[in-house]
């Protein structure tokens, strides 16, 4: 019987990584936690969101029994470490004691919890149905006249609402009236009930496109990992200034795909540097879009995930 299908086990959904999986072939079960054996059977690997199977122990020791008869892995998807979602330290430990995970595969390598015997990085990527050059060309943008800002972050920016991204609130809050000081464009907004379609105008009509902070920051230490907008500014073609991130050297060259800062004061001054410097930012931001397009969709994390699992599956 051929391993056709992955279970995917996402309850609220996680499109680009389905999505992923189908085009690379494989049918998609989804929040299948007590699989028959016959699906069982069929399967090339299961995929879950680690923080759901946290939730339901149970499920997730029954579900690993089962795939481990039928000689298939079960694989832990994590995009919030080190925060692990504000969740109590008992039931992570609790998980981590019952390990009923194969692989654990996050998007950062920084110590944190370890809640497999395998370990693999999985970083976040770009969902290309929805982040693209949306009719416009790199050429395009090579003419300042096509940009209508200098500066721009769209994202969550409610600290009262959510305290995960507090901190983020406060940094915009105080980057605006710098930026006006030295009178510098700029559209920073709480992304929501703004439509997609001025989302996408806002970056690619932004000489510079900001990155800080993620919700997988929150509780003290930083993250390594890049956020999605990491990937999804220069997959639509944008210049990203992003806060530095350790693992920003495993998924670009820091020289020529990458620009960072490592604080406000830093953030302005990268800001008038690369204003200053038309032509090298449209280097960089050329330079990560193809990087981003070859390297850096979720059909290649999906990939990946499965050849984790097919190389677990030769070493039992």
């Amino acid at each position: 019987m051929s391993r056709d299908t992955v279970i995917f086990n996402f309850r609220k959904g996680f499109e680009p990584l389905k999505e992923a999986f189908e085009a690379n072939g494989y049918r998609v079960a989804a929040n299948e936690w007590a699989p028959a054996p016959q699906l069982a059977r069929r399967c090339e690997a299961a995929v879950v969101n680690l923080y759901e199977a946290i939730r339901r122990p149970r499920d997730a020791v029954g579900l690993h029994r089962r795939l481990r008869a039928a000689g298939a892995p079960l694989i832990g998807v994590d995009r919030d470490a080190p925060w692990h979602m504000g969740m109590r330290w008992r039931r992570l430990a609790l998980f981590r004691l019952l390990r009923p995970l194969d692989i654990y595969a996050t998007h950062t390598l920084q110590p944190t919890w370890e809640f497999a015997p395998v370990k693999i990085y999985n970083p976040n990527a770009v969902w290309t149905r929805r982040f693209n050059l949306h009719g416009h060309t790199l050429a395009e943008m090579r003419d300042p006249l096509f940009f209508e800002y200098d500066v721009s972050f769209l994202g969550n920016l409610d600290g009262e609402r959510y305290r995960e991204h507090a901190e983020r609130a406060r940094f915009f809050a105080a980057l605006r009236p710098r930026l006006d000081a030295m009178g510098i464009r700029h559209y920073i907004a709480h992304s929501s009930g703004i439509n997609e379609e001025t989302q996408i105008r806002v970056i690619q009509r932004s000489r510079i496109n900001l990155s800080y902070r993620s919700s997988c920051d929150h509780g003290g230490a930083l993250s390594w990992g890049l956020p999605e907008r990491c990937y999804g500014v220069p997959a639509r073609g944008g210049f990203l200034l992003a806060d530095e991130r350790r693992h920003a050297a495993d998924d670009f060259d820091l020289s020529t795909q990458w620009a960072g800062f490592t604080d406000m004061d830093d953030c302005l001054a990268k800001i008038r540097y690369y204003l200053d410097r038309f032509d090298l930012a449209r280097d960089i931001a050329e330079a990560a879009h193809a990087r981003v397009i070859r390297d850096h969709t979720y059909e290649q994390r999906a990939g990946h995930l499965i050849g984790a699992g097919q190389a677990w599956r030769i070493a039992l």
